[in-house]
């Protein structure tokens, strides 16, 4: 049996060369890499999080990254991977085989827990959004006694199988149409943050976890994002009435923000945006992901969020977390 590697782990502030391009060319060359792990991503909220991520390197070659952020607990020191993102977890190379991350998780495990860490908090990238199948890193996990401590429910549209819509769905469709709304992409953000913001105050009493400043310098920084709009006809100025703030995770589009006015509900606006999203996904796209319908930290379902996805033709996925006690 072949030598199992060994890894070495510098923390990424410690290492002028952890700095991009470096960190971000992994991200590119990574299995399971999405743009959310770029630095120029995961910086924009630097002040709100103590980073504490990790490179890994095999010899003097860079072969993963962990981004995480470090808090403390009642517990004592916990990472987390991370706290800032919908999820985070080992970014690993294309070239490493499951031997490899096996190695690479103990070894992590045991660093960890000379560097005081009490805790590791792993949320996974989910396998939608692989490049190349990358799950050994849970299942490394598990063998280490790691337990899965969260779990949400998402909803996700098989791009290659087109989904029948629901009648219903037809129907706002078709009203969508018969009222001349038409869908855009490219047009300024404030005015659908507007409607956003309302809709979130209104009905949740919340607000979104970005402002508007930080999703204007986001989609300025990252081609990736992109906001589709439904408005009330032709006109130049005619009003926003729904839309969606899109991710483009390679294979898998993702709404990362939805919303309508209460005009647009009347009219199927954003029936006309998620239309439009699954007719002008390309032939690169598997997925259209339409985020997370549990609340409560995954332990109760919103059974009308989820019903409204299904009628599109969408069906559960999860997104998962665990913990690992050092």
């Amino acid at each position: 049996m072949p030598c199992a590697p060994t890894f070495r782990f510098v923390r990424h502030r410690a290492d002028p060369g952890a700095h991009p391009p470096l960190w971000d060319t992994l991200v590119a060359q990574a299995r399971n890499g999405t743009f959310l792990m770029r630095r120029s991503y995961m910086d924009y909220h630097a002040d709100r999080f103590d980073d504490a991520s990790w490179l890994v390197f095999n010899e003097d070659r860079l072969v993963a990254a962990l981004p995480a952020h470090q808090e403390q607990r009642a517990e004592g020191s916990v990472l987390i991977s991370h706290g800032g993102l919908t999820f985070g977890g080992l970014v690993l190379h294309s070239s490493l085989g499951a031997a490899d991350t096996h190695a690479l998780v103990a070894q992590l495990r045991d660093h960890l827990q000379q560097q005081g860490i009490r805790q590791l908090i792993y949320k996974p990238v989910p396998h939608i959004l692989h490049r190349l199948p990358s799950e050994d890193d849970v299942h490394a996990l598990h063998l280490l006694g790691a337990r899965c401590t969260r779990m949400d429910l998402c909803h996700t549209v098989d791009l290659a199988r087109r989904p029948a819509l629901s009648k219903g769905r037809k129907h706002a469709l078709s009203k969508a149409r018969r009222e001349g709304v038409e869908v855009r992409t490219g047009q300024p953000l404030a005015a659908f943050w507007a409607v956003l913001n309302e809709v979130l105050h209104t009905h949740h009493n919340t607000r979104p976890v970005h402002s508007l400043a930080e999703m204007q310098g986001l989609m300025q920084a990252h081609r990736e994002i992109r906001l589709v709009t439904a408005h009330a006809g032709p006109a130049p100025e005619a009003p926003v009435l729904a839309g969606a703030v899109v991710y483009d995770y390679d294979g898998t589009v993702h709404t990362q923000y939805m919303a309508s006015s209460e005009a647009g509900r009347q009219c199927g606006a954003l029936d006309a945006v998620i239309a439009s999203l699954i007719e002008s996904a390309g032939p690169s796209h598997r997925w259209l992901s339409f985020g997370a319908s549990t609340e409560q930290q995954g332990l109760v379902l919103n059974a009308g969020l989820a019903a409204q996805k299904e009628m599109f033709g969408a069906r559960s996925t999860t997104l998962h977390t665990y913990t690992l006690d050092l």
